[in-house]
């Protein structure tokens, strides 16, 4: 796959990513990304603006890399091997958005979320956009895919997880105990949680609102979220 941007390519260049080419623009200039490359002695290929824009249509900063596609998981290699004190899963209930996705992503990964799970059909699922919106930080969170949402659902409750729906109507976010397994569940961006998935759920869950808007981008809920369980823990 062809990922882009700078943020994006220094998080490559410091890990252990597969880079397979780096197209640079013939004025790029960042001393630091230049010198990773020469150092990692990668092959890279120079060319214009405009041949550069042929390759991406987001914001590329002058470079794209061609890498190994991103590593994703099943159910079974991830979860049941989860060993922090107080497991914490993001589970997407088909995400149409990879922006949300890749800002879902972010959140995660400074929140400290052990695993998101997403859907295999009707999802987004990792393209160069989400890439670029977790600046990077997909490379440092476990993507799990499963068949089934709500099987997995099932199975995380098998394994002790308390699982929380996100909607307008419910129980106030603060007022939820979370200091055990959680499995936070984000809603579909029009369609919010499907009636499947809420009924598996042990809590629906609200933030609060007093301006005129009754409902919150996805990746924003999933942050604030993910701010009040860290929060709740002491953490």
């Amino acid at each position: 796959m062809k990922i882009y941007g700078k943020n994006v390519a220094l998080e490559a260049l410091k890990g252990n990513k597969k880079i397979h080419k780096i197209y640079l623009n013939n004025k790029f200039k960042d001393e630091e990304i230049l010198s990773l490359i020469e150092r990692k002695k990668i092959s890279t290929k120079v060319l214009d603006n405009r041949e550069l824009d042929k390759m991406c249509k987001g914001l590329h900063q002058g470079i794209i890399l061609e890498v190994e596609d991103i590593k994703t998981y099943s159910f079974d290699e991830i979860i049941p091997n989860i060993t922090t004190e107080y497991p914490l899963i993001v589970i997407l209930d088909h995400l149409e958005d990879p922006h949300n996705l890749g800002a879902i992503v972010r959140s995660s990964e400074a929140f400290g979320v052990d695993a998101i799970i997403i859907p295999n059909d009707r999802s987004v699922q990792i393209t160069s956009t989400v890439v670029k919106t977790s600046v990077g930080t997909i490379e440092k969170v476990k993507i799990v895919n499963v068949p089934n949402i709500n099987n997995a659902i099932r199975k995380l409750k098998d394994l002790g997880y308390w699982i929380v729906g996100t909607d307008m109507e419910g129980t106030n976010y603060t007022e939820i105990d979370y200091k055990t397994k959680i499995g936070l569940v984000i809603g579909n961006e029009g369609k919010g949680i499907s009636k499947v998935t809420t009924s598996n759920c042990d809590y629906i869950a609200k933030i609060p609102m007093k301006g005129t808007v009754n409902s919150l981008n996805a990746s924003v809920a999933c942050g604030i979220f993910l701010s009040e369980i860290n929060r709740s823990r002491g953490i």
